[in-house]
């Protein structure tokens, strides 16, 4: 069993632009125009990582997509 933690990306808006941030760093990895351009962005750095989630968030905030990479270091049994 692994103590790795997953690292996650958020998609947010933010002002006028899409932002891409990781709770575990202060600054936004990246802004964007585009929504689309951010989610590029945040699951490409995602990808990079051996464990990692990005979440998008719409407009009022709530989850409107997410995607795992990596092993997940805690499967279910069953």
């Amino acid at each position: 069993m692994s103590n790795k933690e997953r690292k996650i990306y958020h998609v947010t808006k933010d002002g006028d632009q899409w932002k891409v941030k990781s709770p575990s760093n202060q600054r936004a990895s990246g802004r964007h125009e585009k929504k689309q351009q951010a989610i590029e962005q945040a699951r490409d750095l995602a990808k990079s990582q051996d464990f990692s989630q990005v979440i998008v968030h719409g407009l009022d905030g709530r989850i409107q997509n997410e995607w795992t990479y990596g092993k997940d270091p805690y499967p279910p049994k069953g």
